[in-house]
This record gives structure tokens, sequence and C-alpha cells, in this order.
């Protein structure tokens, strides 16, 4: 399996594991719009395009991770130049440097509750070349998620996904 490009970092998202475990908001909106109403005056009807254009503007403008790694690419407002990476080890770097400043939840009975940063490194290493994306997901010691991720673009899984910031 062969893939040739770059890669984009997001996150560091921290928040309430029930923020992360609403969906709607981390799906993008559909490709042929919101559902139609047929009768204006229904208002489950009503209440389903509300919650529809809710969850488009949570996904579009929202920082909270997407339910598919890839989709980030779709989140224009979350690229940024220097999270952008030619080279393999920039973005190992990075995923190192956010898992150092934020250590995931010890067990307090001394049980391992995560693998650690070399196994999480080593499959890394393994499969970013061969552009397949990694996101990083724990609980905090404050019992808040963390995600942070690094996308490979142009994306396997989602080709149809246009890069939102080529590399320098």
């Amino acid at each position: 399996m062969s893939w040739s490009g770059h890669w984009h970092g997001y996150g560091p998202w921290i928040g309430p594991s029930a923020v992360y475990g609403k969906e709607g908001g981390r799906r993008p909106p559909h490709p042929n719009g919101p559902p139609a109403v047929l009768d204006p005056e229904d208002k489950k009807q009503q209440a389903v395009l509300d919650r529809y254009r809710e969850a488009a503007a949570e996904f579009s403008s929202g920082n909270v991770p997407p339910t598919m790694t890839g989709r980030w690419l779709m989140k224009k407002n979350q690229v940024s130049a220097d999270r952008t990476w030619t080279d393999v080890g920039m973005a190992l770097a990075w995923l190192t440097t956010r898992y150092e400043q934020n250590p995931p939840f010890v067990r307090s009975d001394g049980l391992q509750t995560y693998c650690g940063l070399d196994d999480k490194l080593a499959y890394t290493t393994d499969v970013l070349p061969r552009g397949v994306d990694v996101s990083w997901v724990y609980y905090l010691p404050s019992e808040r998620l963390i995600s942070f991720s690094v996308v490979c673009c142009p994306n396997r899984f989602h080709p149809e996904v246009t890069c939102p910031l080529p590399p320098p």
C-alpha cells in the first residue's frame, strides 16, 4: 500500500465526554442539504430542520472532532500552517508534545489505563507514512476528554475532500 502526501494536525480539543458523545454536530452537513419540510406548520418537521441547521453550524464552525478523522479536512477554520507537515517526523513530534503537555488519567490502583506513549508512537510511525490518519483520544486526570489528530492529505478514505491548506 503506497501513499504520497502531507499531514495536518488538529486539536487538541478538551471537553466533557457528553459533548464528544453528541454526534450530530460531529457529522458534516448532508451533501444534498437539509431535509425537506413538507408542512411548515408541522412542529416535528420544523424541529428536525432546526436540529439539522444547528448540527451543520456546529460542524462547520466548531472545534469538536468529527466522527471520521479524515473529515477534519472539511473544517477549514481549524487548519494551520504551523500544523501542516511534509515530514512525518514533525507530525510525530507534534503528537508527542501534545501528549506530554496533557498526560492521560492514571488509575489509583496502578493498573494500566491506556497504552503508553512508546506504543502510540510505534503504531503512528508505521501507519502515517501509509496514509492512515491517527487520533489520540483519552481521559485527562480532570475527567475531561482530550482529542488530537494527524490527518493524511490527500485522504485515502475521503478522496472527495480537498486539501484545506497545501504545505509551504
